[in-house]
């Protein structure tokens, strides 16, 4: 088990370089996870990787470490209602006054979100041909294997079940020999990009759309604070918001409103 200094040292460390928060009694975790690589990299103790980790020249180590400690849980059409509300609510309204939309699907993970909403202007588009608007969507996340799978578009049988109808498997993927390969048409529609949500925004420009879900939870609230912040400065008047269906922004911003409709909330830029 971790020695607490080491524990919390190591707490702090996480804490400045992406913001994730610990808190107590989660020495089991930060030891399991952290397992593999101690013997990978040949340090006997997790004091001796923090070590290593104050070096400026271990940038291959710290990205190891927060690939090692970002939990990538995630599916397809994960939670449902942000995307039936895309397809059936925000899309017709944006299409009324917009030619193309910019959507950031920030906290990217493998790709599932940010593909489930290709998918959806993709079949929108089927059925509006004349009236959709053309989108550019920008996936970020801060793990650098997450985003290489992302990239990849291809996933095995297992994750490409997790909230993929067959109807949608069909459409939108080709089996090959080593799993499903999310066809061109989609995969084409996003840009992958490493960010780290403690860092500045500016240079992805402006969105309509934006997708931040299921992470914030992770954060300090002054970290909250600091995220919803900088997301609200990169929105468009107006813009939606989608964040995790356990998170609130009403104590750390007063940048968003809630709107209601029969199928969920989202928030709107003010």
């Amino acid at each position: 088990m971790i020695d607490p200094q080491d524990y919390n040292e190591f707490s702090r460390f996480l804490s400045e370089c992406c913001g994730l928060v610990l808190g107590s009694n989660r020495q089991y975790l930060v030891s399991s996870r952290l397992s593999r690589l101690l013997s990978e990299f040949s340090f006997a103790s997790v004091e001796e990787l923090l070590r290593a980790l104050r070096s400026p020249t271990q940038t291959k180590l710290k990205s190891r470490v927060i690939d090692a400690m970002t939990t990538n849980e995630t599916s397809w059409f994960r939670d449902t209602y942000p995307f039936e509300m895309l397809h059936h609510i925000i899309l017709p309204q944006l299409a009324a006054t917009k030619r193309s939309l910019r959507i950031w699907s920030a906290a990217a993970s493998t790709g599932q979100e940010p593909y489930s909403i290709a998918m959806v202007l993709n079949e929108y588009a089927s059925t509006n041909p004349l009236k959709a608007p053309s989108a550019n969507i920008i996936a970020t996340d801060l793990s650098e294997s997450a985003l290489a799978e992302a990239r990849s578009g291809l996933y095995d049988g297992l994750s490409i079940v997790r909230g993929l109808s067959q109807e949608r498997r069909n459409r939108f993927f080709t089996t090959v020999a080593n799993g499903h390969q999310i066809k061109p048409e989609i995969q084409r529609q996003v840009r992958f990009q490493k960010l780290n949500l403690l860092d500045s925004y500016a240079a992805l420009g402006k969105f309509d759309i934006v997708f931040c879900r299921n992470v914030l939870i992770y954060f300090s609230a002054e970290t909250k604070r600091q995220v919803f912040d900088g997301i609200a400065r990169q929105m468009e008047s107006g813009g939606y918001f989608f964040i995790g269906a356990s998170e609130s922004a009403g104590p750390y911003t007063k940048a968003f409103e809630v709107e209601r409709t029969p199928r969920g909330s989202v928030l709107r830029r003010i």
